[in-house]
């Protein structure tokens, strides 16, 4: 792979290429010897099969899961929430983060309200989406945007105030107007603090739609989750864990695969 600097193409150093293909062979390592040890204590009576199952039924139970209808039914609305409640809470956290970031009166009058709500419980919230919106699917895509609306808007903000301030003093001082100074120097220098605010955004907006699921849901992971916890099929329960696992890292891995593609400056050396 190679680097841009001053318009010539630098190879990058063999030491970092070998890095980054070798960087998932240590956590692999460390989960399968983690797995062994799980099953061989659980073989052992080390631990309660009824609390922890061994790693082979939860794989078996994954498998079984994975034949029937109904869990990809309840999949669907639980991607569904989380997708509707991640795009509607990164629009939002977006356009609140460029006007309090901009404007020195939001900034000042709105965003300690903004931080004193974030601070709040969400869990607690809740069941107030329950009766505001009913029980349908609706509660819980607005439990979801709620979820990941603050972790986006803190990044705008925090993104727009890290443009250097000489880099601002020479647009104004070249007569630069405020849309020039947002499109040449804000937005780009606050892009890498933005992705940082949507990597954690995507796993929170996963565990909105499943906590709404858990306070008022009818259809989803989170209820089949608590359907087998009442039957005692803990393996089923944490193979729906595992799933759920799986889709917050490979959301995870689609906004980092947009960073490194668009924040491409920022990751010439990993």
């Amino acid at each position: 792979m190679t680097a841009t600097v001053g318009g010539h193409a630098k190879p990058q150093s063999p030491t970092i290429a070998k890095h980054t293909r070798t960087a998932w062979i240590w956590p692999v390592l460390t989960l399968l010897a983690m797995l062994a040890l799980l099953e061989a204590a659980s073989r052992l009576g080390l631990v309660n099969p009824l609390i922890v199952p061994p790693p082979s039924e939860i794989v078996q139970a994954l498998f079984v899961l994975a034949g029937q209808q109904y869990f990809w039914e309840n999949f669907y609305w639980t991607a569904f929430e989380a997708t509707a409640g991640f795009t509607m809470g990164v629009g939002l956290g977006f356009a609140s983060g460029l006007i309090i970031g901009i404007s020195n009166f939001a900034r000042k009058s709105v965003y300690p309200l903004a931080v004193a709500v974030q601070s709040t419980p969400q869990v607690a919230i809740a069941p107030l989406f329950l009766i505001w919106f009913g029980f349908g699917i609706a509660p819980r895509v607005f439990f979801a945007a709620l979820s990941c609306f603050f972790p986006v808007l803190v990044a705008v903000v925090v993104g727009l105030n890290a443009a250097d301030q000489d880099a601002r003093t020479l647009l104004r001082s070249l007569g630069a107007s405020r849309w020039t100074m947002f499109r040449k120097l804000l937005l780009p220098a606050s892009l890498p603090t933005i992705f940082a605010g949507l990597r954690l955004a995507v796993p929170a907006s996963l565990v909105g739609a499943i906590v709404g699921e858990f306070v008022g849901g009818n259809i989803g992971l989170g209820v089949m989750i608590t359907t087998f916890n009442s039957q005692l099929q803990i393996a089923e329960s944490f193979a729906l864990v595992v799933v759920l696992a799986l889709m917050g890292y490979g959301s995870y891995l689609v906004v980092e695969l947009l960073d490194r593609r668009i924040v491409s400056w920022s990751h010439r050396d990993s």
